[in-house]
């Protein structure tokens, strides 16, 4: 049977799907909106016998209504019939959902709801089970369309294989929450803060001078080393255990110091045939 890669994205309204989708068509998917959840198999049937078409996207959402029940059973059977079937969900805070909602002026899809709180709570209430699933959550809420645009396509230009595996690095800031979709993550806030030197507080952690004072402590070096080789050893296992994405967030208070330097420094020592790190600072534009 002819290998296709199917990528379910699901999520909250709001959350940032129809831009997801949007990425995956220009990635070369063939992309399928509202596709009912029990013509899948059929579907992905019909695919198979297609000699053009090797990656599809379709989106399961609220708008399945009784049928999104299905969907779990309909999911693991379609990965059961051998296609490479990865479920992506987006997530946000319920802050960020209702302030787009106001912003766009529309009217949630579930309809028969009398706040827009209201819709995203029993939105979240319907897409429990869905979610469950997902190999890949990302947090949209800190996201403008731009930044989500590129982290949609950096994660699915990454390659996906027994081979390798897509090994992402996010420095982040605790006064803006953990990332969601991290695998593993480690506090940096045990270093001396580089916000509290005058001569710092308009730079970043990729500034030079900030560089080498977190870096110039023994405490930074000794960890740096250690964390590193904890992650050596524990990406093979990962990727044994048939991992095909790995999210590594290190965080600091605001996610502009500390957590930059050390997110750059450890990437360097990460030396493993199963996957390359990426880095990407999620806080750094933060006011």
């Amino acid at each position: 049977m002819k290998e296709i890669r199917l990528v379910v994205v699901s999520g909250p309204s709001g959350a940032g799907k129809s831009t997801a989708v949007k990425v995956l068509e220009d990635l070369g998917f063939f992309c399928v909106d509202n596709l009912p959840v029990t013509l899948l198999p059929k579907f992905m049937e019909l695919l198979s016998q297609s000699a053009e078409i090797t990656k599809v996207a379709t989106v399961v959402d609220v708008r399945e209504r009784e049928f999104l029940k299905e969907f779990p059973a309909i999911f693991r059977a379609i990965k059961e019939a051998g296609y490479k079937g990865e479920l992506l969900f987006l997530e946000a805070s319920d802050e960020s959902l209702i302030r787009r909602f106001s912003e766009t002026r529309r009217r949630h899809p579930l309809g028969n709801v009398d706040s827009p709180i209201e819709g995203v709570r029993a939105e979240r209430e319907l897409l429990k089970e869905v979610k469950i699933y997902a190999d890949k959550i990302i947090d949209t809420s800190a996201f403008n369309s731009k930044d989500l645009q590129r982290h949609i396509r950096d994660y699915f230009s990454a390659p996906v294989s027994r081979a390798q595996m897509a090994i992402n690095i996010i420095s982040f800031g605790y006064s803006y929450g953990i990332p969601q979709d991290a695998d593993i993550v480690m506090d940096v806030r045990f270093l001396p803060n580089p916000y509290f030197v005058d001569e710092f507080k308009g730079l970043d952690g990729r500034s030079d001078s900030v560089k080498d004072f977190v870096l110039s402590r023994k405490e930074a070096a000794d960890f740096i080393e250690r964390f590193r080789e904890f992650l050596n050893y524990l990406i093979p296992l990962y990727w044994k255990e048939g991992k095909s994405y790995l999210t590594i967030a290190v965080g600091c208070t605001g996610g502009k110091h500390r957590s930059i330097v050390i997110a750059e420094k450890i990437s360097e020592g990460i030396v493993s045939e199963y996957g390359i790190p990426r880095v990407r600072h999620r806080d750094i534009d933060k006011l």
